[in-house]
């Protein structure tokens, strides 16, 4: 795979609810991005942008568990709420405003062909957590991670 054949996200604000919505399609199974989503090696070497320097603090993939990790000195945690086969249900805090807390869903939907499109939900409590996080040039991290993603996925890893 070459780098022409990466995607880009769509990252999208809802206008009449406090969500942003992120979509993208990977030569992948869902079972294949879920265990990109849930194991701790595997998400450390994709997630954030290419010069992220992820350390697990701890992760622990299951429905009821939880997790945290630092890039750098930014730490970032959450509760898994609930895990399946085909989607996952989070919470995302940035500790660096530890008032922020979104609720993620993360759903994987086979299109076939191989190809699954993930789609992923961030429910933020305010319209003004929302367009922080629009503001803060996440979509360096997502469209990174998301092409990290995909040359992990390519080799056969997962």
């Amino acid at each position: 795979m070459t780098t022409e054949d990466l995607e880009t996200a769509a990252i999208e604000a809802d206008p009449d609810l406090p969500i942003f919505r992120i979509t993208r399609e990977f030569r992948a199974t869902p079972s294949q991005l879920l265990r990109a989503h849930t194991d701790p090696e595997l998400y450390r070497r994709w997630v954030g942008p290419d010069n992220a320097q992820i350390t697990i603090d701890y992760w622990d993939a299951r429905t009821g568990g939880s997790f945290r990790f630092l890039d750098r000195e930014h730490g970032f945690r959450g509760c898994f709420h609930e895990i399946r086969a085909d989607r996952i249900v989070q919470t995302f805090t940035w500790e660096g405003n530890p008032e922020q807390v979104a609720l993620q869903t993360f759903a994987f939907i086979e299109l076939g062909n191989g190809i699954t499109r993930l789609s992923a939900e961030s429910l933020c409590s305010r319209f003004e957590d929302r367009d922080a996080w629009l503001r803060s040039g996440m979509e360096t991290g997502v469209n990174e991670g998301y092409n990290k993603l995909d040359l992990i996925l390519s080799a056969g890893t997962v």
